[in-house]
């Protein structure tokens, strides 16, 4: 009799775990207590069954292709839907079509498998633009250690690193922009996306990171409609040599004071010279950086100084050969939160060239062209309104740049770039 009724209490037990399981739980609690009343279950084996049901279904069920060492899927994303309205003027020159617009920035899915024993996959990729942010296996041994191989973004340009969902200003900077993006004659493309082998950590303050990567940098899935060999890569005789990288700095708490400082550099031998044709050619590409970040309660102040050595970069010719361009600039963003929800942001970028070149539209996102000058300055007078923290978040600025010079001399035409830009962003 003993042995009969232990076996209904585990039929019961069984029987009613799964059932509950795939109902709902409130409307079966009936069950559990007629059995607790028969004598079936004790109250302490029902509270348990409650418990393992509630649990489960707060899980999501994945399908995966049969891996054995899954411990854990996580999946990401982020919109970024934005508006803007920028008008570009050029002195002694007919008027330019204003850019007024709605767009999606940003459309972010991410996938991220942790197999234990720390071993990882990251893959995030942009809809928006049809291209990846992320695709790469980690092995992190500690905080100290940790390497990735794959693709994503070099240690250089602290904003450009900086993930799009945490930036104050909508945009980075045209310092910023001009280091990193893509080489198109006047850009240097020395930074963000790149194909390699990342290590990097942090042991008491001190934090490292260093490179060896592909030199272009390159974030299509296929040709994007030009010679860009896309990821899947291919190599010829403008990107066969590697390129490295690597940064240095420390960061702390004290109090309410938290800092951070590094220097950053960047070696890009064949990728310099006067144009995006000119890669290839023997003439080698250098970029340096310091930052800072620093944070006082509800103040806080970030800044950047970018150099490059760009051998035979200049438009100016000695003789038959070009010169060396040197370009430089530097951001400084000041930002201040009036309540937890609510942030002002000022920020000033300048850039000069050294004579190879800047459109009003390569430092501006979304600016009308202004012609190829020397020089660019940017103001940006922002607002944030964290609705739900960076998960929900309206940010608008209103942005004053100018370009100016001739990149052969002194004088020229102006350019001034005047206009406003706002984005809503969703982020988990």
């Amino acid at each position: 009799m003993y042995t009969h009724c232990k076996k209904l209490k585990w039929l019961a037990l069984t029987f009613g775990a799964a059932f509950l399981a795939g109902t709902a739980l409130a409307d079966d609690k009936a069950l559990l207590d007629a059995l607790v009343k028969k004598g079936v279950l004790t109250d302490q084996e029902a509270q348990q069954i409650e418990a393992d049901v509630a649990k489960s279904e707060n899980k999501t069920d994945v399908a995966t292709s049969g891996s054995k060492f899954l411990n854990k899927l996580s999946l990401s994303g982020r919109i970024q839907s934005q508006f803007v309205d920028l008008s570009t003027d050029i002195s002694g020159a007919a008027k330019v079509p204003a850019t007024q617009h709605f767009l999606l920035r940003r459309v972010y899915f991410g996938v991220k498998a942790d197999l234990g024993e720390g071993f990882s996959g990251t893959i995030n990729y942009d809809f928006a633009n049809t291209s990846f942010d992320q695709a790469f296996i980690t092995w992190k041994q500690s905080d100290a250690l940790a390497i990735d191989v794959g693709f994503r973004k070099v240690p250089f340009a602290y904003e450009e690193y900086t993930s799009s969902a945490s930036l104050n200003a909508i945009e980075r900077s045209p310092v910023t922009r001009y280091f990193v993006e893509s080489n198109n004659g006047r850009r240097l493309g020395a930074g963000s996306y790149r194909q390699g082998v990342f290590i990097g950590g942090t042991q008491q303050g001190v934090f490292y990171n260093v490179a060896v990567t592909n030199p272009e940098r390159d974030e299509f899935s296929s040709l994007n409609g030009n010679s860009d060999p896309g990821v899947q890569g291919s190599g010829n005789k403008g990107n066969n040599n590697f390129a490295y990288w690597g940064n240095l700095g420390y960061g702390d708490k004290a109090g309410d004071l938290t800092y951070k400082a590094a220097i950053e550099a960047g070696y890009l031998p064949d990728q310099g010279g006067t144009s995006n044709t000119a890669l290839g050619t023997g003439e080698n590409l250098t970029v340096y950086g310091v930052l800072a970040d620093v944070t006082y309660q509800d103040f806080n102040i970030q800044g950047e100084y970018l150099w490059a050595e760009d051998q035979q970069g200049s438009a100016v010719k000695s003789g038959t050969v070009f010169k060396k361009s040197d370009p430089n600039g530097f951001w400084i963003q000041p930002a201040y939160k009036f309540t937890p929800e609510l942030q002002g942001v000022v920020r000033y970028s300048y850039i000069d060239t050294d004579h190879r070149g800047i459109d009003v539209a390569d430092g501006t996102r979304s600016a009308p062209s202004g012609g190829t000058m020397d020089k660019m300055s940017e103001w940006y007078f922002g607002g944030n309104w964290y609705i739900r923290g960076n998960d929900l978040k309206l940010q608008a600025g209103y942005i004053h740049a100018e370009s100016k010079d001739s990149v052969t001399g002194a004088g020229g035409p102006k350019a001034k770039v005047d206009g406003i830009r706002s984005q809503l962003q969703l982020n988990f």
